[in-house]
């Protein structure tokens, strides 16, 4: 029986003092939050029956906002300690469980446990989101399935079938030789000069991104990348005990004159960038930005990361060379991928840098798969080696043209006077700023109530409460032309 309202405890007592979460802290602030409430209630200062403060105050008092609140409540009432009742409010459960245990037989207490930290709520949602029927994906990075080269795999696949047989074994550590000397010649025409012992083969440029977190950087190490970035996003680098500290751009790319500063006050280990159409704002950063970075980096000597995931996907004209065509001494580890352009499913990436780190890192990879698909390393070359690649581009390229035109002209239409938004000269997305303070997590509910799935900005830097990753890439023109008037109403609703 639940106690009656009057020996409900007080929301007060419950809130837990002055505690607040450390946002300079590597681990996430929803999970902190978790864990404050967690001691709370296996502690017994919160007994069966608490009601919690509503998530308004439960804010204010931590200086968060509410999603992060919200991630961490929905943690706990997995767990069986929380549970709403009728009438409204949050209670602790009349009979808690302070996480099944193996004392219990279940694994519910095991599963936020893990040293590596479980993707934002946001992200999580999206993820399940994006396979259900009839959503319009308004923000999603990855092109769509009538811009891959269906036809043209499918004559590569079907020449290795009736070819020598492929294969069936494991390829060298760092992955097959046929591939790293066709993506050296591919490099090549970028101007980055990368012999085969210089290339890592990865499963896809997020697993770069994971073994560079695991191997070169030491627990408590800081990286300096844009904000906002996509960084921000995954939680590769949080997992191994790495923070982050943001840097502004401009419309020319990344602030180089705020980087000697801020990489002395966190002693920055590495700095991380997309200096090509970058994710999520399509900037792209300009010849004489680009040199000025390698000059106060090589001053600084710290090491870059170059993400060039979208290095080949200009639109208007080439964009500049890539920074790992500028390095001269090695400071440079350059990420790239055949899942922006060719296909998502191949799961082939790599990474470009001196000999012995990327040694390091497939001794990393052996120990997580054993390297990337065999059969898929073989299509990768015959791709790369039979000019596949490079045709397809240019018909890729021409269909992105139309897509970002016609985005744009409905965003003319639909939006002026409620956001504003700039020409991406490449890549798949247009950062759109809101003019009025909308709550994104509320919009992002709205939207999807509507048939709409967003990237809000606030997956991209925590505190963004304005911006949205708009792709011209994945919706179809169809699904443009309904979903962003249908957007622009919701905005619309909101902001009156």
């Amino acid at each position: 029986m639940h106690p009656s309202p009057e020996h409900v405890h007080s929301p007060l007592t419950a809130a837990g003092g002055d505690w607040r979460p450390d946002s300079a802290s590597p681990v996430p602030l929803y999970q902190q939050i978790y864990n404050h409430l967690l001691h709370n209630i296996s502690g017994g200062a919160w007994p069966p029956g608490t009601r919690l403060p509503p998530q308004r105050e439960l804010c204010r008092r931590y200086g968060v906002n509410r999603s992060t609140v919200a991630a961490a409540l929905g943690q706990l009432s997995a767990l069986g300690l929380l549970e709403g009742r009728k009438g409204g409010g949050t209670f602790v459960a009349a009979a808690p469980v302070p996480g099944a245990t193996a004392e219990t037989g279940g694994w519910a207490g095991y599963v936020e446990e893990g040293s590596h930290y479980p993707n934002l709520p946001g992200i999580q949602a999206i993820n399940r989101l994006e396979f259900t029927a009839g959503l319009i994906r308004l923000g999603t990075g990855e092109p769509a399935p009538e811009l891959l080269p269906a036809e043209r795999l499918r004559s590569v696949l079907g020449g290795l079938a009736a070819g020598p047989l492929p294969p069936l074994s494991y390829e060298q550590p760092l992955g097959s030789l046929r591939l790293r000397r066709a993506l050296s010649g591919a490099l090549q025409a970028q101007g980055i000069e990368a012999g085969p012992d210089s290339i890592l083969i990865t499963s896809g440029a997020l697993q770069g991104l994971q073994l560079i977190a695991l191997g070169l950087l030491p627990r408590g190490s800081t990286i300096l990348l844009e904000k906002p970035s996509y960084l921000y996003s995954i939680h590769a680098f949080q997992s191994a005990g790495v923070k982050f500290s943001g840097l502004p751009m401009d419309a020319g790319g990344l602030l180089t004159d705020r980087l000697a500063a801020v990489a002395g006050r966190s002693r920055a280990a590495m700095l991380y960038t997309i200096p090509s159409f970058h994710n999520p704002t399509g900037i792209l950063m300009d010849a004489g930005r680009r040199r000025k970075l390698m000059e106060v980096t090589s001053q600084l000597g710290l090491p870059i990361l170059e993400d060039g995931a979208y290095q080949e996907l200009w639109l208007d004209a080439p964009p500049p060379p890539p920074l790992k065509a500028l390095d001269t001494d090695g400071r440079v580890l350059h990420l790239g991928t055949l899942s922006k352009a060719a296909s998502p499913g191949l799961r082939i990436g790599w990474i470009v840098g001196p000999e012995p780190v990327v040694r390091r890192l497939a001794d990393i990879k052996m120990q997580t798969d054993y390297g990337a698909s065999s059969l898929s390393q073989l299509a990768a070359a015959q791709w790369l080696e039979g000019g596949h690649h490079a045709e397809h581009l240019e018909t890729l390229r021409e269909r992105l043209r139309g897509r970002r035109r016609l985005l744009l002209q409905l965003l003319d239409t639909h939006l002026s006077g409620l956001a504003d938004w700039s020409i991406p000269a490449g890549g798949f997305y247009v950062w759109t700023a809101l003019r009025g303070q909308i709550p994104l997590r509320r919009l992002f509910a709205d939207a999807l109530s509507a048939g709409l799935l967003l990237n809000t900005g606030d997956l991209y830097d925590r505190s963004d409460n304005r911006h949205l990753r708009l792709s011209y890439a994945y919706a179809s023109p169809a699904e443009l032309e309904r979903g962003i008037p249908r957007l622009a109403e919701i905005i619309r609703r909101q902001i009156g």
